[in-house]
């Protein structure tokens, strides 16, 4: 066997063809990060987990309703989708943006969570504190602090459900995009969250406080939040070309500028990310010889794998092959193999095929090749 390490060339698979190819050796540069985001703190992070971009990510500030995020979790970490809960007095009281809960009406977990998830319902989050707190918000909040922790929010305490203004409750950019990534990956959350509008029984109809979801078809789904201190803010996740990224503004000055800032933020995201022929079907990865005069061999993938990866990543390709191969050979043989590598972490891999198949001469074929070797060797000792 023989085995081979070198650069792979990458190819950028586009809409129409295949169109970029370059030497990792000098790797496409990124595009400069955005000038200018319109909020206090941004953060914006690759699918890989790669920091893109960020500006006072770690700088503790209130986040508004994108708490309800932590809310839904651990409500659904704790409580059943068709539990009923009767709406307290104290969860109709709760003002600023509300489904207008009436004290001693039922409803499910499941509708309560999407009232509070898709027009951001302060009333429906206090309710759903409160049935899973057994009446106590306080205990609520401590499980919503402990997720916290174990999700690694490290600039993050809660002090209500809702995210309306209370002293010591806050979070950064970054902490809100771990928190949105982690949420999305819950399925009913994501639902929610991809819904223009909710309708809560007797016909009460909402929409959804999020402009980009009905804009903008990369969004997968975010939450957005805005109180007085905490500006206009939203975390969400956005996918296209086979990329997924995650980002978070927090503290615009208006509504319109937190869409544009949030907009502008995952697309420059989504732009550091090509999706490329990682192992390419049409190409020979090796040549063993075959022997009698038959030529060599082309060894193939049977089949073109393709990854999305992060501009500029140097990949490394390994290909075990070896360098002769005994007849007959079927085409399709499994010949040898093709590994890719970013770093130590393997990216792709394929077996490698013959790509025609060379038949093994017979006696007479074998006697009239080696009587011409014979005397090709004769005429080399001559000359």
């Amino acid at each position: 066997m023989e085995y081979s390490v070198r650069p792979l060339m990458r190819r950028a698979l586009l809409a129409a063809a295949v169109a970029v190819a370059a030497a990792l050796a000098a790797p496409v540069q990124a595009s400069p990060p955005p000038v200018v985001v319109d909020a206090a703190a941004w953060y914006l992070e690759g699918q890989d987990g790669a920091f893109l971009a960020g500006t006072n990510e770690r700088q503790p500030r209130p986040i508004a309703s994108i708490t309800k995020l932590m809310t839904a979790i651990v409500v659904l970490e704790r409580a059943r989708l068709s539990d009923v809960v009767r709406v307290s007095s104290r969860a109709a009281r709760v003002g600023e943006s509300t489904v207008y809960l009436r004290a001693g009406e039922e409803l499910t977990v499941a509708a309560l969570l999407r009232a509070m998830l898709v027009p951001s319902a302060n009333d429906a989050a206090e309710a759903l504190a409160l049935h899973v707190g057994k009446g106590s918000t306080d205990r609520f909040v401590a499980l919503m602090n402990a997720k916290g922790d174990e999700l690694g929010l490290v600039d993050t305490h809660f002090e209500n459900p809702h995210g309306l203004d209370a002293r010591g409750h806050v979070s950064s950019a970054r902490d809100a995009t771990v928190l949105v990534r982690y949420a999305l990956g819950v399925p009913f959350i994501r639902d929610s969250l991809d819904r223009s509008t909710v309708v809560l029984p007797g016909g009460r109809d909402f929409p959804t406080t999020d402009d980009l979801l009905v804009s903008w078809p990369a969004l997968v789904g975010g939450k957005t939040g805005h109180t007085r201190e905490a500006g206009w803010s939203q975390a969400a996740g956005a996918r296209a070309g086979g990329a997924t990224v995650y980002g978070a503004v927090l503290g615009s000055d208006t509504r319109s500028s937190r869409n544009g800032a949030l907009r502008e933020l995952l697309t420059y995201g989504l732009e550091q990310y090509l999706r490329i022929a990682a192992i390419d079907a049409g190409r020979g990865y090796a040549e063993p010889e075959t022997g009698y005069g038959k030529g060599r061999v082309a060894l193939v993938a049977p089949r073109a794998i393709v990854r999305t990866l992060r501009v500029g990543t140097p990949l490394v390709e390994r290909v075990v092959a070896p360098s002769s191969v005994a007849l007959p050979v079927r085409k399709g043989q499994r010949l040898g193999r093709v590994e890719v590598y970013d770093g130590n972490r393997l990216v792709a891999s394929s077996n490698l095929v013959a790509a025609r198949s060379v038949a093994e001469p017979g006696l007479l074929g074998k006697a009239r090749w080696y009587a011409t070797q014979t005397a090709a060797n004769l005429w080399g000792l001559v000359t």
